[in-house]
């Protein structure tokens, strides 16, 4: 993969230098041109000035028409037919010094536009240059300096101040705060500590750390951020798909208008027939037309990628404007999903409360859910050893079953328990009392029972993400008339987040039944993004007109699940998201009306001879660079969507710097 980094780059080189030849080869012609005007006004001899000029033209003017040939030759109808066409038109008429000029100001148009395209790279560019080419592995106490692409999972790397940690994985000693915003979009440095994940491509800041790989190459989250960027610049929305299928039509049409001013100017005997007809011709190039919608969209891709949220399709981008409901899981994305064990309450007569955590913790320590890694958590705490599973099964959304010990363990919520028909009668009754009872009011209990006999419930509790319940009234500001939380939670836990947010909800809901909310609100005409942490979500995820993932630095499943992935958990990048996208949609829609707006306006008023009479293919070769600067100015205004966010994060994250740490609260105990 570093070798793939590596010889893009290079490709990427090789293109700047190409361009860097034609700057070069355009000044000198222009400064040729410039001597054919200072000549013509200096010398008695004009054949002095008509040589000079005559040279600029040849030098600028072949390029162009060599680029024209090729296209025609390769069944390609670009703006270069056009231009040539102006050029030659000008050069057979004597007029050398304006066939010079039109290729002049042509190149640099050009050259706007290929430098525009190379802006495309930039994001490419720059991770090539934080993609680390080196790690010192640490082996049997010595340290070597390798290649980072040899590196393997279970290495360990030694990351000093100042360097670019080499791959993803775990701090395994050491402290230190690591500068992670090219991967997460965060704008402050982040602590890390041991056992701590960190990414490959982020600035360690300040202390030393050994960290143990476990992804390298390819497979890290720098390698799925490469690969994001990628796929987005190879799609294409509609516009672009329109303009592609009639650009075969513009260049015939131009070229029987440019003829139908041409006799008729000629038959007529008016004035500046061959200027009126290059000006034309100089004016109908699509420079600003072309360059519409790239820019806008790679503006927005950049902008939204600056804040840790990547697109793997401009058409997501563009979808998203015209979201009008968002179906949001709980856990994980309105709540932080670090859930903490707030009631252990084991049967009196079944087991005590060491055998229960023991039980609970065995059962679910090959979960990723973050259910059970509280419990898991609880057990290591408490210095419970946890016995390994001789078999193991998980069902998504429900729960885990497994063997310990030689006996049946199910962990679990309450319906799954009682539906997969684990229990008797007795206990399910019981089951269902704790459920409704004043103990578990609130909380996310989990059912343990061994042997179809319970043995106990353990209660959780998630907070709410601070920023959420801005983020959901800004969301309906923006006009989102359906905001739905959709979790496999219980009631009174779905209801207390609700409340928070002060939206709608739904509960105790199954995988298979979020897919059925997705649909249901889509046949109502609604479009749709779904919105979790990809553990469990994926059927409705890929049900959304939009997916987008919470937290995916790092998570291979949220990163392939999703159409959308928010590399931090901040739920303001959704309404910033849906800004990006409208401010996007606007821009296009500008820089498309000005371009046609050109063409049509200036072409009619060449051919009335009011632009400049025998200087109108000159005015027009000016007025076609300014018009595509004044496309890329205007898109480049994206770039700077979401500063006011940044600056929001970074002077919160000030003042907590400032704030003297307050004393911790006593947790509560994790007991019956």
């Amino acid at each position: 993969m570093a070798h793939d980094y590596v010889k893009e780059a290079v490709e990427v080189e090789a293109e700047t230098g190409r361009v860097s030849f034609q700057i070069l080869a355009t000044l000198v012609g222009g400064v040729l041109l410039v001597c054919s005007l200072v000549a013509e006004f200096s010398f008695d001899n004009p054949d002095y000035a008509t040589a000079l000029a005559m040279l600029s033209a040849v030098l600028l003017g072949v390029p162009l028409v060599w680029v024209a040939i090729k296209d025609l030759y390769e069944g390609h109808t670009h703006m270069n037919e056009l231009v040539a066409l102006a050029v030659l038109a000008s050069f057979a008429i004597g007029k050398y010094q304006e066939s010079a000029a039109i290729a002049f100001f042509m190149i640099i148009a050009v050259l706007i536009e290929n430098r525009t395209a190379l802006g495309a790279q930039a994001s490419i560019e720059s991770l090539v240059r934080i993609t680390p080419t080196r790690a010192h592995r640490v082996r049997d106490g010595a340290e070597t300096e390798v290649e980072a692409k040899d590196l393997m999972p279970g290495d360990i790397v030694r990351v000093r101040p100042g360097d670019n940690i080499p791959a993803d994985g775990k701090v395994a000693r050491g402290t230190s705060t690591v500068n992670q915003a090219n991967i997460t979009g965060e704008s402050l440095p982040v602590d890390k500590n041991e056992g701590d994940e960190v990414f490959g491509g982020t600035i360690n800041v300040t202390g030393a750390m050994d960290i143990q790989v476990t992804k390298a190459g390819s497979d890290t989250t720098l390698g799925k951020v490469k690969e994001l960027i990628l796929q987005a610049e190879r799609t294409r929305i509609p516009i672009m798909r329109m303009i592609d299928r009639y650009a075969g039509w513009y260049t015939p049409t131009v070229l029987m208008l440019v003829g139908i001013v041409l006799f008729f100017t000629m038959k007529l005997g008016l004035e500046n027939p061959w200027e009126r007809a290059i000006t034309m011709l100089v004016l109908a190039c699509p420079c600003a037309l072309i360059l519409a919608t790239p820019t806008a969209m790679v503006a927005g891709l950049s902008a939204a990628a600056r804040l840790g949220v990547l697109v793997k399709s401009v058409l997501d981008l563009e979808a998203a404007r015209n979201l009008t409901a968002i179906v949001f899981d709980k856990t994980g994305t309105l709540t932080t999903g670090q859930l903490q064990v707030r009631r252990l309450s084991p049967v009196a007569d079944a087991v005590d409360s060491i055998e229960f955590v023991r039980v609970a913790a065995s059962a679910e320590q090959h979960s990723k859910h973050p259910v059970a890694r509280a419990v898991v958590d609880v057990a290591r705490k408490a210095r419970v050893t946890i016995t390994e599973p001789t078999a193991f099964e998980e069902v998504s959304g429900r729960g885990v079953r497994a063997t310990i010990d030689g006996r049946s363990v199910a962990v679990g919520r309450a319906k799954w328990l009682i539906e997969s028909g684990g229990l008797d009668t007795a206990t399910s009754a019981v089951v269902s009392e704790v459920q409704s009872s004043p103990d578990a009011e609130g909380l996310s209990v989990l059912f343990v029972v061994r042997d179809g006999r319970l043995l106990g419930w353990i209660g959780l509790e998630d907070a709410t993400r601070p920023e959420a319940a801005a983020a959901m009234d800004r969301l309906r500001e923006q006009g989102l008339k359906r905001l739905i939380i959709v979790t496999g939670d219980r009631e009174s836990v779905a209801k207390r987040v609700a409340a928070e947010m002060h939206t709608d909800y739904k509960a105790e809901v199954l995988p298979h039944e979020k897919l059925e909310i997705v649909d249901e609100l889509k046949a109502r005409g609604h479009k749709v993004a779904v919105i979790g942490d990809g553990v469990n979500d994926a059927p409705a995820l890929a049900a959304g007109d939009i997916s987008i993932a919470m937290g995916a630095a790092g998570s291979d499943v949220a990163i392939h699940s999703a159409s959308i992935a928010l590399m931090n958990n901040n739920l303001n990048r959704i309404p910033f998201l849906v800004d990006l996208s409208r401010q996007t949609g606007a821009v296009i829609r500008q820089n498309l009306v000005f371009g046609i707006s050109f063409v049509l306006i200036f072409g009619t008023l060449a051919a009335m001879n009011m632009l400049g009479g025998a200087n109108g293919p000159i005015i027009a070769a000016v007025l076609h660079v300014v018009s595509s600067l004044i496309v890329v100015f205007n898109s480049a205004r994206l770039v700077r969507a979401g500063e006011d966010i940044e600056m929001a994060e970074a002077s919160a994250g000030q003042k907590r710097e400032r704030r003297p740490a307050a004393v911790a609260p006593s947790p509560m105990p994790a007991t019956a």
